[in-house]
């Protein structure tokens, strides 16, 4: 009885801390609206209004996936909070880094390898996975 108690009870409090770690992707495409379209377009294929202006193209979301149709999560999440740098307008991609950082979560990569980044970025994640 006491047992089945504690089981209840450790499953009770740990499940919802599972839940709030879990990839949004809906909340994931209201910060791409909000912070990655105008460069990599509503469409996300890299013809947002900024465009124009940067020195290295915003490459078309739409097509990240690699060859053997395995997506890039380590990449992706590297290249948005900022391990992996890529100055295309003066300045590290993204310009809204610093609003991703904090409430730091894993997600996992193809290779089940964890990655350790912000929930807002895992969320981004799994909006462009749905692309």
């Amino acid at each position: 009885m006491i047992r089945s108690i504690l089981t209840a009870l450790t499953t009770a409090l740990i499940l919802p801390s599972y839940a709030a770690l879990a990839q949004d992707a809906d909340a994931g495409a209201e910060l791409y609206q909000h912070y990655c379209a105008t460069c990599h377009g509503i469409d996300a294929t890299g013809h947002g209004p900024m465009a124009g202006v940067l020195i290295i193209q915003p490459t078309n979301l739409t097509e990240l996936v690699d060859q053997s149709g395995a997506f890039p999560t380590i990449r992706v999440v590297e290249r948005i909070d900022g391990r992996d740098p890529l100055v295309s307008h003066g300045s590290p991609m993204p310009v809204y880094g610093p609003f991703f950082e904090g409430n730091d979560t894993a997600i996992k990569a193809p290779t089940g390898q964890p990655v350790l980044t912000s929930k807002p970025i895992a969320d981004l994640v799994a909006y462009l996975k749905t692309l």
